[in-house]
């Protein structure tokens, strides 16, 4: 069970996420990338299969799982929004819930975004022992995703709403010419929903990872 102090810590790094998030640029798309973000190595994360490693992209193969979400929040800025979320979900974790239940915490915090469209939902991965029967909350909803093939562009730095906007129109791009693109346009369309998942705190400035992803059924 993660302490108060380190709960509190990731809360604390959320609510810097507007200030810091132009502090530094992403680092360019390096196919080496394609690493385990280390925050898994202290957190639970969401397991899968490395499908393919490919030129500006990585196709995995996720298991099922199951995640709290909030949403969808109205806000012209998805880092905004992603604050938003987020600091609804710590309090869920930290016992505000019907079962004044304290969960682990877990990463990474998802953002799902809509090209077109200035609302979000922030979803929080369940931890093993929750996975079955998590606590409900008022105002935040369980989804359970599927096992599902997802398409991942790894970018380091910090991320903005302008480079995420930005890697969604790269990373399709990478997979044109693939046996991607095919099944991904058939079920998600040319400009899909995407995620973006934020492996790290904004007050970690080395050895960032976040990932801008597409699901999509085969």
């Amino acid at each position: 069970m993660e302490t108060g102090l380190t709960i509190l810590k990731w809360s604390f790094c959320f609510s810097l996420v507007v200030v810091v998030s132009c502090a530094q640029a992403p680092a360019p798309w390096n196919p080496a990338n394609g690493m385990r973000p280390g925050t898994c190595d202290h957190y639970e994360c969401p397991t899968y299969k490395l499908v393919e490693p490919g030129y500006g992209y990585e196709i995995r193969a996720y298991n099922s799982a199951a995640w709290m979400s909030i949403g969808p929040i109205p806000s012209p800025s998805m880092t905004q929004a992603t604050k938003t979320g987020f600091q609804r979900l710590f309090s869920y974790i930290n016992g505000d819930n019907k079962r004044k239940e304290k969960l682990n915490m877990t990463a990474p915090v998802i953002t799902q975004a809509t090209p077109g469209k200035s609302d979000y939902t922030v979803f929080f991965y369940l931890p093993k022992k929750s996975q079955q029967k998590p606590p409900q909350a008022e105002g935040l909803k369980v989804q359970r995703w599927k096992s599902s093939y997802v398409a991942v562009r790894q970018l380091g730095g910090y991320v903005t709403d302008e480079v995420t906007k930005k890697e969604i129109v790269a990373l399709m791009a990478s997979l044109q010419g693939t046996e991607w693109i095919a099944p991904i346009e058939k079920s998600k369309g040319k400009s899909p929903a995407y995620l973006v998942a934020d492996y790290n705190p904004p007050s970690q400035t080395t050895g960032r990872v976040t990932e801008i992803m597409v699901p999509f059924d085969m």
